[in-house]
């Protein structure tokens, strides 16, 4: 179990393009908002060591663990940065906030390619994962 306090300084500094600031100012770099998922899709989300996962959508999430298999649901909001999507709610209490950014993803657990990143933080615990959404889901592997 990884435990960073900085966690959420780093995910507000990735996802800087929400700031609603237009004017890049002189020297900068235009960028534009992460659009790589639409804002109706449903992002599916999985991680090992220990083992979680869930959905979110239309304004919720749920979370899943082995040992809630039926998992947890309540509301989120929905932003996107520069680099990605955020994903942020409250979960029974603690903070509940999910980075999906795009990148080739493995899960070292399967034979499973994901098109996404996830980092979730839950509290001060960090969780590494993939996504997928459905119209982007992972692929079956081949082994050779």
């Amino acid at each position: 179990m990884i435990k960073i306090t900085s966690i959420p300084l780093c995910a507000a500094l990735a996802l800087a393009g929400c700031s609603g600031n237009d004017d890049p100012g002189p020297g900068s770099l235009q960028s534009s908002t992460f659009d790589g998922v639409a804002d109706t899709e449903m992002v599916h989300y999985t991680g090992t060591e220990p083992f979680w996962g869930g959905a979110a959508g239309g304004g919720m999430a749920t979370y899943t663990t082995p040992e809630n298999p039926d998992g947890a649901e309540f509301p989120v909001e929905r932003f996107a940065g520069n680099n990605g999507l955020g994903i942020s709610g409250t979960m029974d209490g603690v903070g509940f906030d999910l980075t999906i950014t795009p990148g080739e993803c493995s899960d070292a657990m399967s034979d499973r390619s994901y098109p996404f990143t996830a980092t979730l933080l839950i509290g001060n615990e960090q969780r590494q994962g993939c996504a997928w959404t459905d119209s982007q889901p992972f692929t079956e592997l081949e082994i050779p």
